[in-house]
């Protein structure tokens, strides 16, 4: 569900790519003319391939929420807008949904499934939570549980909206100094493994020819 994939035969799916990508591998290092058969290594092929898909699919679901979590503040501005305008929650939430379809579509999606699950009669509350269960953003849980109690309480959500969205703002800008921060260190390896070596070559290399070229026939002089 994270990842997107929502059709009743999603979960079939994804079972039987596991199933056919352990089988199809075992036989592949079982039976291979091209790999000499190994039943060991037949069998970690078999693991692998039970395995790989659950990858990918947690692969895909992080991507997917980390794209959800980019487009929340844009959203958070424009739910703002709306309510401070006139409009419900319910109404606000569905005209975000439609105003974030090209520029952000997964988030687009998941607002729109709100808002049929208010038409099909769940409370608000149920859904904003369901919400909160498919795309597993943290922002979004946080945002769900502060629209709740403000729902709970009849607090102002225009007001209760403005303020998280600084709040939301404040955590993305310090996020950015932290990954800014670990730049540096990341930057060790390659520096000292890579670049470093190449700018030893050019800048002492000729000197070191021009040593070996000159201390060589010295020696050979010496000798004789």
């Amino acid at each position: 569900v994270q990842a997107g994939y929502r059709r009743e035969e999603a979960l079939t799916i994804f079972f039987g790519m596991r199933v056919l990508l352990a089988i199809l591998l075992f036989l592949v290092f079982s039976t291979s003319i091209i790999v000499r058969p190994n039943t060991l290594l037949a069998l970690g092929a078999l693991g692998v391939g039970y395995v790989l898909p659950g990858m990918v699919l947690a692969r895909l679901a992080k991507r997917r929420a980390h794209r959800i979590r980019l487009s929340l503040a844009d959203a958070l501005d424009l739910l703002v807008v709306s309510v401070e305008a006139g409009l419900g929650l319910d109404q606000a939430l569905s005209r975000v949904g439609a105003e974030l379809a090209f520029a952000h579509p997964e988030l687009s999606e998941e607002l729109k499934l709100i808002n049929l699950e208010l038409r099909a009669g769940k409370a608000r509350s149920e859904a904003l939570r369901n919400l909160a269960d498919r795309t597993g953003v943290d922002d979004l849980s946080a945002l769900v549980t502060m629209l709740i109690q403000t729902d709970k309480f009849g607090t102002s959500v225009a007001q209760s909206l403005r303020v998280y969205s600084e709040t939301l703002r404040t955590k993305r800008r310090q996020r950015a100094e932290e990954a800014a921060a670990k730049t540096g260190v990341k930057m060790v390896f390659p520096l000292v493994f890579c670049i470093f070596p190449a700018i030893w070559v050019v800048t002492i290399g000729p000197a070191a020819i021009k040593f070996v070229t000159v201390l060589f026939p010295m020696i050979e002089n010496m000798k004789k």
